[in-house]
């Protein structure tokens, strides 16, 4: 078939090259010659000759068919032609519609796989729609799992904080209560839709709102947690003290929110400490009562017994009056390491340093250890080291205590042999000495590992329970030498004895010094000019009279502004300053006069109540020395002699008792006897004048819970009950103007009661007392 079209376009090309005619005769010439051949051949094959007959038959069988064949073939062909040129034409569209065909194939493709890609991205956009959907409907459960979860916790919570005693609250930084527990609607009497939204203010008395509103200020500025005390009154009108704990509270960001409270009820651990403070007060006004009561019969029967040793006595009643002298002796020190034990547990030990006569003290104490080991069978031996100086400046009491105790532990625990004190004095420093006392003893002997231990309280060594004892001696005795800046230790060995070594160094005063003192202090101080500057009208009346009686002119200033007014440099010659005045301080006064004044001021002393531990205190504000009150003649006698002779008077040791009378009857007594009875009737009518506005002000201040107001009218009431002596009155004044004491805020109503109800009770003891000064005074002029 493929050589047919073959031929069939070579035909064609050739019609084309050379025209239809030439062509025409061409074929006709190819037709004739191969009619002659095909004649020719097949007469020749069947005759054996051919004939021209037979070409020109052949040639005009030729002729004759060339038309036709030529028409035929043309005409074949024009069809073939019309053919081809319409299969052209139809190629051609087919090509123009394959092309638009393979076009549109493409832009199906493309659009095919865009479609595709649309697909992909919607069944990937559907599948994360599907996983999102899942992801929030898994969330969605989640949620409302914790959600439910986080319902339950705070169910929880709120059941756990409700069922709390303590008080638990939260507050936004606006101070607006945003939650709270049952207990603090349970306080306030108040529920809780009455709470939310308030502020302190809304809630609270202002003074209380004012406190924890300043405690808020205090942790929004530092960021830390304040803790601290207050009352709370509630609804049936109990009161309790909460320890209150304030903290920050802060969001994940930082960001401060507010601040989240916390209150514990501690009035049971308050009333606790207050019953142990009340034992420890009973148990001290015990002490002190059985010390008192007793050491007047004991003092009896050791002085006694002192005097009927000097009398005849035959062997038998000295040896039993011995017995009775030393047991008194003991019997006495024994007490003082009572007192000092309760001193100790309460940390009001004391030492009271003055001039004592050291040869005395070591010949006393000689005297009563000699008879003391004569009763055992024992020897003693004093063995005196150096020169004892005649008088040394130490607490002589406390000396005495402690060497007795060291010398009576050495006669208990020593059965045969003896004792040896020992005292060595060498040079310190200048006008100084160091004692050292050594008691050594044959007696028992302390194991090395228990050297350490017997200055412990209550301890005694194990195996001599047989020794009578109390167990505090020898811990009393280290904590005195300890109070006096001194040493004590001890050498022994177990069966061979022991030595105890007490060391001090102490103050002396020699001989020509004590001579310059006597002749100064004989010399009469001349007649002062005095500012007095003074707000309480009855302390002004008993130094006014003090001050005339010892002959000085005396100008009084109820505060500040008038002392300043009043002051010129040449008018006075001592000016006395309170501390506490209504409107600044005697520190205020001093500063102010420095200033003025710098180098023309005479001296300034300070008059308080309230002594502080450090005198350096005063003498930054340039006052020379400071006066206690009440005002005791004695003490101010040895500030003006310290002053105005350069020599104080020699003041006996003070000691520190616990005793509560109603009056304090030594400044009574040295009161009037300088002033006189009808000038201390005169103060305690002013006393009782001033008593009733005192207290108004006073239950006013209390009712307001106005702390500062409380403590200056009770500082007020303590200085005019210490001035007309007062005790009672002056130790009740002197807690109500303490707010640090323990449980201050629980006792100040009861304080102030008792203060009400109990001073004029004692105003008549006062009188009573007065009128019997008098009656005295009257039988002696008569």
């Amino acid at each position: 078939m493929r050589q047919i079209k073959t031929w069939v376009q070579l035909y064609v090309d050739w019609i084309t090259r050379i025209g239809i005619i030439r062509f025409s005769l061409l074929l006709a010439f190819c037709i004739i010659s191969i009619a002659v051949v095909i004649q020719g051949t097949i007469t020749l094959l069947l005759r054996g000759v051919v004939d021209v007959v037979d070409l020109v038959r052949s040639v005009f069988f030729g002729l004759l068919v060339t038309p036709w064949a030529a028409y035929f073939l043309t005409a074949v062909i024009d069809e073939l032609e019309d053919s081809r040129r319409r299969l052209t034409d139809m190629v051609h569209k087919l090509q123009v519609m394959r092309e638009r065909d393979q076009a549109l194939n493409l832009r199906l493709r493309s659009n095919i796989s865009q479609l595709n890609n649309q697909i992909e991205e919607t069944r990937r956009a559907e599948a994360a729609r599907l996983r999102v959907l899942s992801e929030l409907e898994a969330e969605a459960i989640q949620r409302e799992k914790a959600q439910k979860e986080l319902e339950e916790q705070s169910v929880l919570l709120r059941s756990f904080l409700d069922s709390s005693p303590d008080l638990v609250f939260y507050r936004n930084e606006r101070e607006e209560f945003l939650s709270c527990n049952k207990a603090l609607e349970t306080m306030l009497g108040r529920g809780r839709n009455e709470i939310i939204g308030r502020t302190p203010y809304g809630l609270y008395e202002p003074q209380m709102a004012e406190q924890i509103i300043s405690r808020d200020r205090d942790v929004f500025e530092t960021n830390q947690p304040v803790t601290y005390e207050l009352w709370f009154p509630y609804p049936d009108g109990r009161r309790a003290c909460f320890e209150m704990r304030q903290v920050p509270f802060f969001a994940a960001n930082g960001e401060r929110l507010g601040l989240v409270g916390f209150g514990r009820d501690i009035t049971e651990h308050k009333r606790y400490q207050d019953e142990l403070e009340k034992a420890s007060q009973d148990k001290t006004t015990f002490i002190s009562t059985i010390s008192h009561e007793l050491r007047t019969p004991l003092n009896g029967v050791v002085g006694l017994s002192h005097i009927l040793l000097d009398t005849p006595l035959n062997d038998l009643q000295r040896q039993y009056l011995n017995t009775i002298h030393l047991s008194a002796v003991t019997l006495g020190n024994i007490f003082n390491d009572i007192i000092d034990l309760d001193k100790i547990e309460r940390r009001r030990l004391k030492i009271a340093n003055s001039k004592i006569d050291l040869r005395l003290l070591l010949s006393d104490l000689q005297t009563l250890s000699t008879l003391m080991v004569e009763a055992k069978g024992l020897y003693l031996h004093f063995d005196i080291d150096g020169d004892v100086p005649h008088w040394i400046v130490a607490d002589g009491t406390r000396l005495r205590q402690i060497l007795w105790n060291v010398l009576s532990n050495a006669v208990k625990f020593t059965a045969e042999g003896g004792i040896t004190f020992g005292v060595q004095v060498s040079p310190s420093a200048e006008n100084k000495v160091h004692l050292r006392f050594d008691i050594e003893d044959t007696g028992i002997g302390i194991p090395e590992h228990e050297q350490e231990n017997i200055f412990a309280m209550y301890y005694q060594v194990p195996g001599t329970r047989r020794a009578v004892g109390t167990g505090i001696g020898l811990a009393i005795t280290k904590q005195l030498v300890d109070a006096m800046d001194g040493m004590i230790h001890v050498d022994s060995e177990l069966g061979h004895g022991s030595c105890f070594t007490i060391e001090l160094d102490v103050a002396v005063l020699p001989d020509d010094q004590i001579d310059e003192t006597e002749e100064l202090l004989a010399q009469e101080l001349p007649v002062l000019r005095i500012l007095l500057v003074e707000d309480i009208a009855l302390n002004v009346t008993v130094a006014t009279a003090m001050l005339n009686k010892l002959g000085h002119q005396v100008d009084v200033a109820m505060c500040g502004a008038e002392a300043l007014d009043k002051f010129m440099p040449d008018r006075y010659d001592l000016v006395l300053l309170d501390i506490q005045l209504p409107d600044m301080t005697g520190f205020d006064i001093a500063d102010e006069l420095h200033r003025r004044y710098p180098e023309q001021l005479p001296p300034l002393v300070a008059l308080t109540a309230n002594l502080v531990n450090d005198p350096r205190q005063y003498r930054q504000h340039g006052m020379q020395s400071v006066i206690g009150k009440p005002l005791a003649l004695g003490n101010l006698r040895k500030t003006l002699n310290e002053l105005f002779v350069g020599c104080a008077l020699p003041i006996a040791p003070v000691v520190d008792t616990q005793e509560k009378h109603l009056l304090d009857i030594t400044f009574l007594q040295d009161f009037t006897s300088v002033v006189g009875c009808d000038v201390m009737a005169s103060a305690i009518d002013l006393f009782e004048q001033s008593m009733p506005e005192y207290l108004n002000i006073l239950s006013s201040a209390l009712m307001a819970k106005d702390k500062q107001g409380i403590v200056e009218e009770a500082h007020k009431i303590k200085s005019a009950a210490g001035a007309v002596g007062l005790k009672r009155i002056y130790q009740l004044a002197q807690q109500a103007q303490s707010p640090d004491l323990p449980a201050w805020q629980e006792n100040i109503h009861d304080w102030v009661d008792s203060i009400s109800a109990e001073y004029q009770g004692d105003l008549e003891r006062l009188r009573e007392w007065l009128q019997l000064q008098r009656s005295q005074v009257d039988g002696l002029q008569g």
